[in-house]
């Protein structure tokens, strides 16, 4: 086996041994340990289920060739020949390669590099006659990540289809292949489908399976780490060509899905199944798209509740199918949104709102609404509730509200007094001036003054330290605003050292930027004029120069004049030239 490649592994080879000798021998006591617990070759010890895995020696040999593939290939005949010869070593084996750790990286790195005929070839071992071999490895922790990846290679399929005219018929039963390894795949999906969407792994594949048979893809799967945060961010999504059986497998394994619904609202890896179901075919099969939103939302409201309650306000409160709830209101059409809120949440969009579930949701309800009358009706019932919220600390809701009375262009001055009440800096007037670190930090005039609210209007000199991001958030929303007066006039009660906190404060230079850039031409000299003599330090600030930068493509000459006066005059300092690349 290494005999073939022994050639081209030899550096990766060689590196292997120093790794061996560093790690204390750790990786040969594995191995003298394998060899005394293993039965035979390839044969794990009794308590794994008597399950098959990879040699030693073939796992060193996969490690080599991912070292190999780091190096890269000048030529394309030599990665093609190298390709080659690592396939063939997996051939007969496919399957323990796939599940294995070292394996299944290693060909999750190949495959992209694999013609359509060698990609079609590896799925076909792991499938076997019948495909039924898919749903073993679709379903392993490894070997799921091989399985996207050789589906993934669909993205490829026109430059298969089309590589070279004179051999048409040929580059077309190649690439045939992969596409009746796929549609293989999808028939053993919509087989075994409820095993399938539920499992932490193959759920994955599913989800994968759907993007392929869409005709887009998104950025490859990689393993959560412990501890980290999840995003929500959808990822974007690359489109492609695919061939006319897709179109119809798409239609008849969302149609397998759609009978297994029930499985979305019990089950966190079935509901995010049914939303990349939802978002690919909003993307790439409208008319289909509407069809599964409806059916979705029938499915949902026809359960069985308590009398006079919907049952929306209960799968609302629910983990798995409030996601599900998320992605049908964010993908709707004005007449579903409608009836959503005239016949489920009407009257409890607050009691939603406090909700830790429910709340976001209600998010995406006033995001999606924002460009329709119905967002009048939310923001009625919603602003009776936003002290509420603000205490229950779901800043997401007020962020939200404030950013599609940014987008309608409605209810914002009504958006503004709610806020001026609710940090209690309404009354007296003078307190007005004072919104803008209160909105910052979400604190309220007491808390933020570290005052009792029977001192009146009494104000102390309190430097801007606590600055969040959601603070910062709502405050870029308010700046859309058509009315920004009681911002502009708090800013410039500000002192040049807070600017420069600001200035300095990966949510507050946000703030000071849309501030500055929304501003009209007077506006924005006020506010320079307050920034004059910070301009070097924040120059010299990674957030700051930023700032500066968006302070010097909005401002006048006059005003770009000033900004590099006060810069040049600084001996030895470089910012000059900072101002001039800009």
């Amino acid at each position: 086996m290494l005999a073939k490649d022994g050639e081209k592994l030899q550096k990766g080879g060689a590196r292997k041994r120093r790794h061996s000798a560093e790690d204390g021998g750790r990786a040969e006591w594995k191995k003298k340990k394998n060899r005394g617990e293993e039965g035979k070759e390839g044969q794990k010890p009794q308590g794994d289920g008597g399950r098959k895995r990879l040699d030693a020696l073939s796992v060193g040999y996969f490690r080599r060739v991912g070292e190999r593939l780091n190096e890269g290939f000048e030529e394309d005949e030599e990665r093609e020949m190298f390709v080659g010869n690592v396939l063939a070593e997996v051939k007969g084996k496919a399957s323990l390669v796939a599940t294995d750790r070292t394996g299944s990286i290693t060909l999750q790195r190949l495959l992209p590099l694999s013609s359509p005929d060698q990609v079609g070839e590896v799925l076909a071992e792991l499938g076997g006659e019948s495909g039924v071999g898919f749903r073993e490895v679709s379903c392993d922790r490894c070997g799921g990540h091989v399985v996207e990846s050789a589906l993934r290679q669909m993205s490829r399929w026109e430059e298969f289809s089309q590589k070279d005219p004179s051999k048409e018929e040929e580059e077309e039963e190649r690439a045939g292949m992969l596409e009746s390894q796929v549609l293989s795949l999808s028939q053993v999906v919509k087989d075994n489908v409820s095993e399938f969407i539920r499992h932490v792994h193959g759920s994955h594949v599913v989800r994968t399976l759907l993007h392929v048979l869409a005709g887009c893809v998104g950025p490859p799967r990689t393993e959560a780490q412990p501890g980290a945060k999840e995003h929500r961010a959808a990822p974007q999504l690359t489109d492609f060509e695919i061939p006319t059986s897709f179109w119809y497998e798409l239609k008849s394994l969302t149609e397998t899905l759609m009978e297994n619904i029930n499985l979305s609202v019990t089950d966190g890896a079935a509901s995010a199944v049914f939303q990349t179901m939802l978002t690919v075919c909003h993307r790439k099969r409208p008319k289909l798209c509407k069809q599964l939103l409806k059916r979705t939302m029938e499915y949902l409201t026809s359960r069985s509740s308590a009398p006079g309650v919907s049952p929306l306000l209960v799968f609302l409160k629910d983990q798995a199918s409030s996601r599900l709830i998320e992605t049908v209101i964010q993908l709707s059409h004005k007449p579903l949104l409608r009836d959503l809120y005239k016949n489920h949440l009407k009257g409890s969009l607050v009691d939603l709102a406090l909700h830790p579930i429910a709340n976001f949701p209600i998010q995406r309800l006033t995001a999606a609404s924002a460009g329709h009358k119905l967002f009048l009706k939310l923001f009625d019932e919603l602003v009776q509730g936003v002290e509420a919220v603000l205490a229950a600390g779901h800043m997401g809701v007020i962020v939200q509200l404030a950013e599609s009375c940014a987008e309608s262009g409605e209810k914002q001055d009504d958006m503004m007094r709610c806020l001026l009440n609710a940090f209690h800096c309404a009354e007296p007037g003078s307190r007005h001036v004072s919104c803008l670190p209160l909105f910052m930090s979400l604190l309220t005039y007491e808390m933020y003054y570290q005052t009792d609210a029977t001192e009146g209007s009494t104000q102390k000199e309190v430097p801007l330290t606590s600055i969040c991001y959601h603070g910062s958030r709502l405050v870029q929303a308010l700046a859309k605003f058509k009315e920004r007066s009681h911002l502009l006039s708090s800013l410039r009660t500000l002192s040049p050292a807070d600017l420069l906190t600001m200035a300095s404060d990966p949510s507050g230079s946000h703030v000071l930027q849309a501030l500055i850039t929304t501003s009209s031409d007077k506006g924005r000299g006020k506010i320079l004029k307050r920034l004059e003599g910070q301009y070097v330090q924040m120059a010299c600030s990674r957030l700051g120069s930023r700032v500066l930068e968006a302070a010097w493509n909005s401002a006048s000459v006059s005003q770009r004049q000033s900004i590099a006066q006060e810069l040049g005059n600084v001996d030895g300092f470089s910012a000059f030239s900072f101002i001039l690349f800009i």
